[in-house]
């Protein structure tokens, strides 16, 4: 990256994080409210949410929850190419702490789907339960488990062409700072940083792009309400009952130094992609020109970007 690129995005401020190239920006179904946990809210169509990720001048889509797009990657790739979208890769949750239980066979199940080869495998270490209001607390045998099956997870991706990355997240059983660094020292699989959900987690996601940036090989983008945060945090919110209440806002919006992050990775050489998560929950179809896709606009324009 050249250092006018870099000065650029260090003086944005606050105001813009721009401009970072469109050609490594990418949206996911989540912020148009899809989601693979049971209950979570109304469930656009397909057909409708591609399309207004094309109509913004998006030009790449992570995959969304199984059973959104389909299974036979044939299929997937002509609905997304009819949509004008690449494929980025996809979100695949799985129980990887639990010596009892091989995580293997569900994630060949996945990339089954996947199709051509140079996608990432965003790995979110599961708890088993539904949702992400609550987590256990792991043993040793429990952390060598997950150690052993991230190595797995990773072998078995880059068997079939792609990359694995590990999403901290809400919820899982590496949600915490102190979980964040012990995998960071116990594995070598790279890390997905998610802004939002390591700021929730107790994460500076700004210092830990300076500090990992070699061990970050993805990146999903989210602005947070650092209010409903501390709620979460100090256990007076679920976490979903905060999604709900509008925990995550449209990047520049919120109390996270986009700009900062952004500056930061690409000085460091960061060349993957930036994917747009706003997660939301809808209560029914939004009216024509209305809903998610505002806030996604409000997002690429942070970005440098307009359709």
């Amino acid at each position: 990256m050249s250092n006018e690129t870099t000065a650029e995005l260090g003086a944005a401020g606050q105001g813009t994080a721009g401009p970072v190239a469109a050609g490594r920006i990418a949206a996911a179904p989540i912020s148009w409210g899809v989601c693979e946990v049971p209950g979570w809210g109304h469930q656009m169509e397909p057909g409708r949410v591609l399309a207004e990720m094309r109509a913004l001048g998006i030009g790449a889509t992570e995959f969304g929850p199984d059973g959104f797009l389909p299974a036979d990657p044939r299929d997937r790739s002509a609905l997304l190419a009819f949509h004008g979208l690449a494929p980025v890769g996809g979100f695949v949750p799985l129980v990887l702490h639990d010596p009892d239980r091989d995580p293997v066979p569900e994630l060949a199940r996945a990339l089954d789907a996947f199709g051509d080869p140079g996608a990432t495998v965003v790995l979110a270490a599961v708890t088993g339960l539904d949702g992400y209001d609550e987590r256990p607390v792991l043993d040793a045998g429990n952390w060598a488990a997950l150690f052993r099956n991230l190595d797995r997870a990773a072998a078995l991706a880059a068997e079939r062409g792609h990359r694995a990355a590990l999403h901290p997240h809400v919820g899982t059983v590496v949600e915490r700072r102190e979980e964040v660094d012990r995998v960071l020292a116990g594995s070598d699989v790279p890390l997905c940083l998610d802004t939002g959900h390591l700021l929730i987690g107790g994460t500076d996601p700004l210092e830990l792009a300076r500090s990992a940036a070699a061990r970050i090989s993805h990146v999903h983008l989210k602005d947070v309400d650092a209010a409903l945060a501390e709620g979460v945090q100090a256990g007076r919110a679920t976490y979903t009952d905060a999604v709900r209440a509008g925990i995550y806002r449209p990047l520049g919006q919120g109390d996270i130094d986009i700009a900062g992050i952004v500056a930061s990775l690409e000085g460091a050489g960061y060349g993957g992609w930036y994917v747009l998560e706003q997660d939301t929950i809808l209560e029914s179809e939004p009216a024509p020109d209305a809903g998610p896709r505002r806030d996604v606009s409000t997002s690429l324009a942070f970005l440098g970007r307009t359709p």
